[in-house]
């Protein structure tokens, strides 16, 4: 797995300086081909959440799924209703969240790897902060667009950004400490990459391409190998056929939210809405699945 992942992290970081040379994609936000990408690679790297449930279920000794589809989609409408009650909160929540998350997930593979999840919180900070060091303004109409004001926020001056990015990278080079050569080079180009990334692209394209690319994929490897240990291959395979059917019904609320939206908002914001909204839905019972699997198993 770490040289499936360092060969991935390889190519994602020639494919991030190749985009980036693109005056085209240097000038455009291109949401729709965000969203389109969101909705068909992003979205499914939690595609088999319903298997994990049914596990989960069998550790703790519950027999009927429908107990974990009801808790699941509960957790995800409260998220979206507390969003639309408590906007600031929920989205200060979601990013902290977020960068634990991309954090952790995306060193899962590496052996030896720290329990203190601060690390993981400060390793994916980047995502979130590399964004507010190039496009500072595009970035707060982003949160602006989502009810959320900081313009006076000491977490988004330079000096505070600069700092968390620092902490970033020591954070990959202490969790590389004691590994091998592929591995640290591995996290070099994947935080290399986002910062190359977000100084060339608009934030959500910048994001897209991370989040479809490096996160999905490296997700995606991780579950194609617990399906065939053996063969990856094939397990990766069997993931693409097992993740259609939740990945399709994701993607088709999406748009329906989508088309309601538009009736009251600009097709720019609304799509903005729908990607990051959509996403904190999906990712809170995510994390918590995973969470709950990861302290019983």
């Amino acid at each position: 797995m770490i040289k499936i992942n360092y060969y991935h992290s390889l190519i994602f970081f020639n494919l991030s300086i190749f985009l980036s040379a693109f005056e085209f994609l240097r000038d455009n936000n291109l949401l729709i081909l965000s969203l389109f990408l969101i909705l068909s690679l992003g979205i499914s790297h939690g595609a088999l959440d319903h298997l994990k449930g049914k596990k989960l279920l069998k550790i703790l000794n519950y027999k009927s799924i429908s107990l974990f589809y009801f808790f699941y989609v509960l957790i995800g409408i409260s998220i979206i209703l507390l969003w639309l009650l408590f906007p600031q909160f929920l989205l200060l929540i979601f990013l902290i969240t977020a960068s634990y998350h991309f954090g952790k997930e995306d060193s899962e593979f590496i052996k030896n790897k720290s329990n203190f999840d601060l690390f993981y919180f400060f390793k994916g900070s980047i995502v979130i902060t590399a964004p507010l060091l190039f496009h500072k303004a595009d970035t707060l109409n982003i949160f602006e667009n989502l009810n959320f004001y900081v313009s006076q926020s000491i977490f988004i001056s330079n000096e505070f950004i600069y700092i968390m990015i620092v902490i970033s990278l020591f954070v990959n080079i202490l969790i590389s400490f004691n590994n091998q050569i592929e591995i640290k080079s591995l996290l070099l180009m994947d935080f290399l990459s986002i910062l190359i990334l977000n100084y060339f692209l608009s934030p959500i394209l910048a994001f897209t391409i991370y989040f479809c690319f490096l996160h999905s994929v490296r997700h995606a490897f991780k579950l194609s190998s617990e399906l065939n240990k053996k063969n990856i291959i094939k397990g990766f395979h069997l993931f693409a056929i097992k993740a259609v059917p939740l990945t399709i019904l994701t993607a088709t609320l999406f748009l329906i939210s989508l088309f309601f939206l538009n009736d009251y908002y600009y097709l720019d914001s609304a799509i903005s809405k729908v990607i990051f909204i959509g996403l904190a839905s999906l990712t809170f019972p995510h994390i918590l699945l995973e969470y709950l699997i990861e302290k019983n198993e």
